[in-house]
Order: structure tokens, then C-alpha cells, then sequence
């Protein structure tokens, strides 16, 4: 009942277009966003800074990758390396005194130009090819980063991060660096959201669908392709660079692996194709229940009083985690997203689920 649309009628195009069209949506992103803002004030720092935050920037990084994923239907394996061009860009652009916000913004447009670079090539062909094609980027900036001392420093080497100063103010706080990241998520999560309304968004499901059907209409599926590629890589890199400076606060090769490029396919599959709450649940269950279930599992050998060797508790939250996704994906195989919506669409109509009939 809280969901039902009981007296809610949609008019005009402009009302069926809201961003929230139904009541409960909007109390609903109301106090979720209330609790952001003052999560500071109720968590403790360490949940603070070595969860909400991080997940806050993976979350925009997820939908940066969604967006090339879900929207367009295009396969990327070198997300991760695209996330390390902004990065780095954006450190040598602070300790070369440039502004931190312009060093960010001028990390996104590297990522973005080096994004569109590799897709020129990697979109003429598709599938598994251009899998493959963005996998070698991947392995290429992995090589770049590693090998070239301007970049990095040397194979092994950690690049320090500078202290954020947004406009002016030097921001090392926890609470600082959260409100930080909780911003480009929010900006990153309304963007996404505004998409799916334009003609750009409907015009990469049109190429997702099917992009000989799209041409037929006169949806160039180059172009439209394109402008994703260089739309997410330009999210990846400012997330990369986020994932910097309000976290990690060092960059290494490692941190961009092609590990990490798998991780976060796996919080796009995970959470859901094209689902933006799905991106948000996604990058909560890959990021954070690992953890979770070491601890559940520590805590419930120590009641049960059984003796657990460290290698065993190291392997079995991965075999847990693993049986986690395969039951997810059985379930509902379009993700996380899709089980939240299979639960609204059921108290959208609650108790009279009889009318759908």
C-alpha cells in the first residue's frame, strides 16, 4: 500500500517523465539523502571512512561503466585502466600546482581522450573482439603505468597524493573527504538518471537493442557509441581520481589492475544491466560483503568453539561470496536491481495483486 498509485493519474508527458513519478519514490530518496548528510554524525569514523565512503566512489564508477554496459550494450574490460589514467593524471596535475578541482576535471578528460582513442578501433568490430580489444587497453596501461617513470615512478613505485584543497581549503578530514565523494556520487547518480529521459539515453538503448534496426531509423551507432565510450571513460577517470584522493591517498599500478577491471563487471552484473539502483546495490555487495562475511564466519567458529586455521578463513568468505552471486544470478538474473523492482512492482498493487490480472 505504500507504493499504490490509488489517485496518482499521469496527464501530460511531462508528468509520466518525472524523475519520480510515484509519491513513495520521492519519500524514499528524501530520507535516504537525509541520511547521507548526516551519516557523519551517526556512524563511527572507521565505518566512515573505510566503507561509506569508498562505496560512494566505486557506486559512480559503476555507473560510469553501466552506462557503456547496460545503456549501450557494449563490452569493457579495461575499466579499471581507464580509471587509473585519471588518476595519475589528476596527482601529477596537483603536485605540478594546478588546482585540485581542475587537476580532477582534467583527469576525466584525459581518461576520456585516451577512452576515445582506443574505441575508434576497438568499435569497428564486436562481441567478444571488442572484449578482447578493450582487454588490451587494459593490459597496455597496465604496461604504461608500470614501466614509464613519468607516470609512476618505476615498477613498484607509489605515487603519494597531495591533501585535497577544494577551492582554496585544505580538506583531510573524514567527514571532509565523505561529503566529497557522497557529491560526485550524487552528481554522477542524477546524470544517469536524466539520461534515461533524453534522446542521447534512448538512443543507446536503440543501439543496445538492436544497432541495425537503430540505423534504419537514423540512429548513427557509431556515433551514439562514441559519445559513451567517451562519456564513461570521462566518469571512470574523475572517479579514479576520487578513489585518490578521498581514499587510498597513494596511487599504484596495482590499485588499476585488470582484477579490478573484473571487480567492477562484477558489481555491473551483480547489481543489474541499465539499473541505477542496481549499480548502487551492486557496488555495496562486491565491495563490502567480503568483509561482512569474514567476520560472520570468525564470530561463528569462535561461538561454536571450532578452531579455524588463518588460510582456511582467508578462503572460505571467498567460497561464500562466490555461492552468494551464483544464487543471486539464479534467481534473478538481471541483478539486484531487478529484485528491487519485482518487490515494488508487488506493493505497488498490494493487497489487490488480483487487478494485474
Amino acid at each position: 500500500m505504500f507504493f499504490r498509485q490509488a489517485g496518482v493519474y499521469h496527464t501530460s508527458y511531462a508528468a509520466d517523465r518525472k524523475l519520480f513519478a510515484v509519491p513513495a519514490d520521492r519519500f524514499m530518496v528524501m530520507a535516504l539523502l537525509a541520511f547521507a548528510v548526516v551519516a557523519p554524525f551517526m556512524v563511527s569514523s572507521l565505518a566512515l571512512s573505510s566503507y561509506l565512503s569508498p562505496w560512494l566512489v566505486w557506486t559512480a564508477a559503476t555507473l560510469g561503466l553501466n552506462l557503456i554496459l547496460g545503456w549501450a550494450g557494449q563490452f569493457h574490460f579495461g575499466y579499471a585502466a581507464v580509471m587509473g589514467i585519471g588518476a595519475y593524471t589528476a596527482v601529477h596535475g596537483v603536485r605540478a600546482g594546478i588546482p585540485w578541482e581542475i587537476s580532477v576535471v582534467l583527469g576525466g578528460v584525459v581518461a576520456m581522450v585516451i577512452g576515445m582513442v582506443f574505441a575508434f578501433a576497438a568499435l569497428r568490430v564486436k562481441g567478444l573482439y571488442l572484449a578482447l580489444s578493450t582487454l588490451a587497453m587494459q593490459f597496455m596501461m597496465d604496461w604504461v603505468i608500470s614501466h614509464v617513470p613519468a607516470v609512476s615512478g618505476g615498477v613498484s613505485a607509489t605515487l603519494q597524493a597531495p591533501h585535497m584543497k577544494l577551492l582554496g581549503q585544505e580538506i583531510t578530514s573524514e567527514v571532509g573527504l565523505y561529503y566529497v565523494a557522497l557529491a560526485w556520487c550524487l552528481i554522477v547518480t542524477l546524470f544517469m538518471l536524466n539520461l534515461r529521459r533524453t534522446a542521447l539515453g534512448r538512443a543507446l538503448v536503440a543501439v543496445r537493442e538492436k544497432d541495425f534496426a537503430a540505423a534504419v531509423i537514423g540512429v548513427q551507432s557509431f556515433y551514439y557509441k562514441l559519445v559513451a565510450f567517451a562519456t564513461s571513460a570521462f566518469i571512470g577517470g574523475v572517479s579514479g581520481a576520487m578513489l585518490i584522493f578521498t581514499f587510498y591517498h597513494a596511487v599504484t599500478a596495482e590499485q588499476f589492475a585488470v582484477n579490478v577491471s573484473i571487480q567492477l563487471l562484477a558489481m555491473v552484473i551483480v547489481g543489474g544491466l541499465g539499473s541505477i539502483i542496481g549499480s548502487w546495490f551492486g557496488a555495496g555487495f562486491i565491495l563490502l560483503m567480503p568483509g561482512q562475511i569474514n567476520s560472520f564466519i570468525a564470530w561463528a567458529a569462535g561461538v561454536a568453539g571450532v578452531q579455524v586455521g588463518a588460510e582456511t578463513l582467508a578462503h572460505i568468505p571467498h567460497a561464500v561470496y562466490g555461492a552468494m552471486i551464483i544464487l543471486f544470478l539464479l534467481i534473478e538474473p538481471m541483478g539486484m536491481g531487478k529484485l528491487y523492482a519485482n518487490v515494488r512492482n508487488y506493493l505497488m498493487l498490494w493487497p489487490f495483486g488480483y487487478s494485474r490480472k
